[in-house]
């Protein structure tokens, strides 16, 4: 009885109130009623926010769009200069290599033909060119030198073919040695590269990865996988970018001789993941660096100056961390247990083409 006494009350409580509303005249006005807010001002917006780097990289990130003789594939670009220089991967453009046709999507909507400028498959880079155009807004590069875990980080591209797609994340890890055409490719492929859990997916591939002031500190080239097989597979928050500092050298080499080098030490290390957490060295080449500097076969290297080499894999990305004619401090262990240190100036092999 008490609950339907107090049921009553209000309901005539509330009866009362819209009455009385209704007899003054007043009109209560809804949130459906109000305008809504003009948009924030892009010279407005905080400085260091995702937002404001979405608004000055968008612009110079363009949709590669590749039809080969078999196959039609999709990537990312970075804008390198008002006429049509653009940074890429060499896996998005290959294709168009072996005969095929190459396109880019401009910021404004516009398909204009590109052509091929000199490509390094060892580092998965391209420089290309659009054809008839100009006024195009280059990217800043910034630098990878001082990049650091857990910064943030934003990317750019096209994923899965929807362009101007910004993702954003950290950086998880440095000095990964990742291969470009994954685990069944070979050595010739391996990079030296920056981890990220920002979203990177099929089409993202030369897309820019940049700090927070907007400057490109990377070249979005890869994602670890759970899957096997050739489907297509999504970000599982492991993507990984080749260091802006290496893609300027190779970039330049490529834009001025249609060209590129890489540093080699002159060994020959097995693949994968030994027991023993080192580069056992196969063989050495001779007159090249390592032999030059006393490295044997059987010799173990654990260290290239302060990082540490746990791999053949590890060796290769961090000697092509380097330019031709770099010393470098190489940390052995010998045969019989002991460790030495040893200075090698890195010898030149061409990797790129036209």
């Amino acid at each position: 009885m008490l609950s339907l006494i107090v049921g009553l009350v209000a309901g005539g409580v509330g009866g009362a109130v819209g009455y009385e509303l209704a007899g003054s005249g007043s009109q209560v006005t809804s949130a459906l009623d109000l305008p809504a807010p003009g948009a924030v001002p892009i010279a407005n917006l905080p400085s260091g926010s995702v937002e404001q780097v979405a608004q000055k990289v968008t612009p110079s990130v363009v949709q590669l769009r590749v039809h080969g003789a078999q196959l039609a594939a999709e990537g990312s670009g970075i804008v390198l200069s008002a006429d049509g220089l653009i940074l890429t991967n060499n896996h998005v453009v290959e294709p168009a290599a072996a005969g095929g046709q190459l396109a880019a999507v401009l910021q404004d909507g516009r398909s204009v033909p590109v052509q091929i400028v000199g490509r390094a498959p060892a580092f998965d880079l391209a420089v290309v060119r659009a054809q008839g155009v100009n006024g195009l807004i280059p990217a800043q590069l910034g630098t990878s030198g001082n990049v650091r875990v857990g910064q943030e980080v934003v990317a750019v591209g096209s994923p899965l073919g929807l362009s101007g797609t910004v993702t954003s994340g950290i950086i998880s890890a440095l000095e990964r040695p990742v291969r470009a055409g994954g685990e069944g490719s070979g050595q010739d492929t391996v990079l030296d590269a920056i981890q990220t859990d920002a979203a990177i997916n099929p089409g993202n591939s030369g897309g820019p990865l940049t700090d927070m002031q907007g400057r490109v500190i990377g070249i979005n080239t890869a994602i670890a996988s759970l899957g096997s097989g050739g489907g297509q597979v999504g970000s599982i928050g492991l993507g990984f970018a080749i260091p802006i500092d290496q893609a300027r050298r190779i970039g330049n080499e490529l834009v001025h001789t249609g060209q590129a080098t890489s540093a080699i030490l002159g060994v020959t290390v097995p693949a994968g993941q030994p027991e023993d957490g080192a580069a056992t060295v196969q063989q050495v080449t001779p007159g090249g660096a390592a032999a030059a500097a006393g490295i044997q076969s059987g010799d173990k290297i654990i260290k290239v100056g302060d990082r540490v080499i746990d791999s053949g894999d590890a060796l290769v990305a961090a000697i092509r961390s380097h330019s031709p004619g770099s010393q470098v401090t190489l940390t052995i262990k010998g045969a019989g247990g002991a460790t030495r240190q040893v200075q090698a100036t890195l010898g030149s092999q061409q990797v790129g083409t036209r």
